[in-house]
């Protein structure tokens, strides 16, 4: 006989609720506060500014904005205890654990890690990497899972490059935020939970690539982004697991300048295999383009 509950259990870090609560007008006050404060943390503990500063252009940059998981402040399925913690990166479930940021880009052959640093209590940790062989930094920020409104604001803004920055590497200044080539959000979509009020209108002219994986992502981050002028190289149509062999088979195909379908089916094909389910499905998943 069939098990359904331990098949629901196994599913459960998995798959996440489609609720979409109204937003409050004391949520967006809050919004609004914290996106200021994290502008001032951020110039306090890193040196970085908004302004436009020069920065070195030789070297391209990726900058990734993980939302970590949370059971408390997002609407997912609850997943186990300790990988579901928004406010410890060490053990959640797109940060700490084997599958997540931090862990698959330290053990990978390609990136070197050149720094970790705590920021501050949204921006809970920052790592950079750079690329073994190309002039490339990748950059990734673990969001605490209680501000994911704030993260997807954040990379909404540094897409169509309204949100600007720079960071200092080994006495060279990179570009980050819309300074990047290549932005990326991780993580639960929070857009099945609150409204955007914001609009992203594209700033200069740029043309930046984003990869989004969250669950139904192109559905939901389309409408933002109409106006952002980006190139959606990787995002999905369904429910899935946005854990880091995905992005980084992604990366790969854009670090190799392979065009958008040869990088789409690389991040197929490392979801494939890490989540058993055919290359058909995982195609239909994660796609490319408009």
């Amino acid at each position: 006989m069939i098990n359904y509950n331990l098949i629901l259990l196994l599913l459960l870090p998995i798959f996440f609720s489609c609720t979409q609560p109204t937003e409050t007008t004391s949520e967006k006050v809050t919004s609004e506060k914290n996106q200021k404060q994290t502008q001032v943390q951020e110039q306090n503990t890193e040196n970085h500014t908004t302004t436009a500063i020069p920065f070195d252009t030789t070297y391209n940059t990726i900058h990734i904005f993980v939302a970590l998981c949370d059971n408390k402040y997002q609407g997912i399925v609850p997943v186990p205890e300790k990988i579901g913690n928004g406010q410890d990166p060490d053990n959640n479930l797109y940060w700490g654990c084997g599958y997540g940021v931090r862990t698959y880009f330290k053990k990978s052959n390609e990136w070197k890690l050149l720094r970790t640093s705590k920021l501050d209590s949204i921006k809970l940790e920052r790592l950079v990497f750079k690329h073994s062989t190309k002039k490339i930094y990748l950059v990734a920020d673990a969001y605490n899972g209680k501000y994911i409104k704030q993260c997807t604001i954040d990379f909404l803004q540094s897409s169509c490059g309204q949100l600007k920055d720079t960071v200092m590497i080994d006495s060279r200044v990179i570009g980050i935020a819309g300074n990047a080539q290549l932005l990326s959000y991780i993580g639960h979509d929070g857009l099945m939970d609150f409204r955007l009020t914001e609009t992203f209108v594209n700033q200069d002219n740029k043309k930046r690539a984003v990869i989004i994986l969250a669950c139904i992502s192109k559905n939901f981050f389309k409408p933002h982004l109409q106006q952002a002028n980006v190139n959606p190289l990787v995002w999905t149509t369904g429910l899935m697991a946005p854990e880091a062999y995905t992005l980084h088979d992604a990366i790969t195909g854009y670090v190799n300048n392979e065009q958008n379908e040869s990088i789409r089916t690389r991040a197929a094909l490392a979801y494939s295999k890490y989540q058993r389910c055919s290359q058909k499905a995982a195609k239909n998943l994660l796609v490319t383009g408009w």
